[in-house]
């Protein structure tokens, strides 16, 4: 196959049995039909959005800069650390500047409200971000001996951070957490979406949680974008922290930002297979059993079962009399 010159668009495609020029073509058309219909202005020569594979890349590395000597290289000596974390810091939040900037580009583009002064607010982001991260380390400790301590099975709190799927979750989230507040929630969906990918442990960035987090196992637990979960909270695989129904508007549009996730207070325990919808809340010390499906909040202590969910609520969640 040989390359060709496409003079239309100053690009070259492969000359072969595919049809090559026909499709390039048509797929050129498409994206022009839903670049019009989404009101996208025309980019050449960069890119409009954040990259995947770039923040991936950053969170990489910042795991290790947070953790150096377990999740950093494998030929890292202790008296190298300091310029390992300092060297790995600095290019992470350049990469990390520069996605910032091209969310807030993108924002400043299609939003009347949005600052013009992009740059100076994209370096102000980043340099708070890189600023919390001592904190950030400090709240994930508490995270790791959570699990330490809240799993008979884990040897050591090496072993939890090394292998648990759970706190590889939490410690995106943190990060990804921090980003969102700090305003560019596209990065920390980004950041956050990485570790679903590889855990199968949803957490949505604007999900806050509170210190000594654990989750046990971890496959298909969801927590949604307004849940609010206290300290020493502990979860096992499946649980879903989600929301019961969504608003529409009048126009029938969907409303987006409403708190519509639940409350969950210190020191509960939600075994696997819960689903907790709504803005309810579970109160502080309470035992959420397995494959509970509940919609009413309860009170501090509570310890719910499955048959005694379903004894005090009816066939559509709601509580009895």
């Amino acid at each position: 196959m040989n390359l060709k010159d496409n003079g239309s668009t100053g690009t070259s495609v492969l000359d072969g049995p595919w049809q090559l020029d026909r499709i390039v073509s048509e797929l050129r058309a498409v994206r022009s039909q839903w670049r019009g219909a989404q009101q996208r202005t025309r980019e050449f020569g960069a890119r409009e959005f954040p990259s995947r594979d770039a923040l991936r890349d950053v969170a990489d590395a910042l795991c290790g800069a947070l953790f150096p000597m377990r999740l950093g290289p494998s030929d890292l000596h202790q008296e190298s650390e300091d310029f390992y974390v300092g060297y790995t810091l600095d290019a992470a939040l350049v990469s990390l500047l520069r996605q910032v900037q091209l969310e807030l580009r993108y924002n400043a583009r299609h939003s009347p409200d949005a600052s013009n002064g992009v740059d100076a607010q994209a370096r102000a982001i980043v340099e708070s971000f890189a600023l919390s991260l001592p904190d950030l380390r400090r709240l994930l400790d508490t995270d790791v001996l959570a699990a330490f301590q809240g799993d008979p099975a884990a040897r050591s709190v090496d072993e939890v951070l090394l292998c648990y799927p759970g706190v590889l979750a939490i410690i995106h989230h943190r990060l990804a957490h921090r980003l969102y507040s700090l305003g560019v929630p596209l990065v920390a969906r980004i950041i956050a979406e990485a570790a679903h990918s590889i855990t199968g442990i949803d957490i949505h960035p604007g999900a806050r949680i509170g210190a000594g987090f654990f989750i046990d196992h971890g496959t298909g637990v969801v927590i949604g974008e307004t849940a609010v979960i206290g300290e020493r909270v502990r979860l096992y695989q499946a649980v879903t922290l989600g929301a019961k129904r969504f608003p529409t508007d009048v126009e029938g549009t969907l409303q987006k930002g409403l708190p519509r996730h639940p409350l969950v207070e210190d020191d509960v325990v939600i075994y696997a297979g819960a689903t907790i919808l709504g803005r309810v809340t579970i109160g502080r010390g309470s035992i959420i059993g397995g494959n509970v499906w509940l919609t009413r909040s309860v009170p501090p202590g509570s310890n719910v079962t499955q048959a005694s969910s379903l004894h005090e609520q009816g066939a559509d969640g709601s509580p009895k009399g």
